[in-house]
């Protein structure tokens, strides 16, 4: 085998044993909370905004992939859980962001349509520890933005069954969870 050939191999493989030991670490499997919690309950998510119903989606979001993400047990009341996550929901709010244009022939005119939206969230979060009162985790400014391609008129995009609202919450739970739990 050539020399500089077994070098690079030797090289290469080395590389995930260097960064082993710097802190990195998959998305959503870190436990930098503290040992003593358990048991987190997350009550309903409030919503400041305008939008139906969005808080009950998010709210069964951020517990599902709570219990998909983590170890920790989730309870609804506050009261059984060894700390409490809290979430309100300050902004909502969806712009068209890609569009098409359908050019017809004949008599019926030239129409353009969205055909993607850029969801922007913001929202107040705060994960304290129960007994001790103090707070884990806590930011005003927890921002999520995303797209989603939509396949009809921009109206029904927050209609209540639309299926592009469980994304966005599902979506949103994603990152909630690893934040909350990375403590970022």
């Amino acid at each position: 085998m050539n020399c500089r050939w077994h070098s690079s191999l030797l090289f290469i493989g080395s590389i995930p044993a260097a960064f082993g030991g710097c802190g990195y670490h998959l998305a959503g499997r870190s436990d930098a909370l503290p040992k003593s919690i358990h048991v987190i309950a997350v009550p309903a998510i409030e919503n400041k905004t305008s939008s139906y119903r969005i808080e009950q989606r998010l709210t069964a979001a951020t517990i599902h992939e709570f219990l998909a993400a983590t170890n920790y047990k989730i309870v609804s009341t506050p009261e059984n859980g060894d700390a409490v996550l809290r979430g309100t929901v300050l902004t909502l709010e969806a712009v068209p962001l890609l569009f098409t244009t359908t050019n017809p022939t004949g008599t019926t005119p030239t129409t353009t349509r969205a055909t993607t939206m850029l969801v922007t969230m913001k929202c107040d979060v705060t994960l304290t520890d129960a007994t001790t009162q103090k707070v884990l985790y806590h930011t005003d400014n927890f921002v999520f933005r995303n797209e989603y391609e939509i396949s009809t008129d921009v109206k029904s995009f927050f209609e209540e069954q639309d299926p592009a609202l469980d994304r966005m919450a599902q979506d949103f739970a994603k990152r909630l969870v690893a934040a909350v739990t990375e403590n970022y």
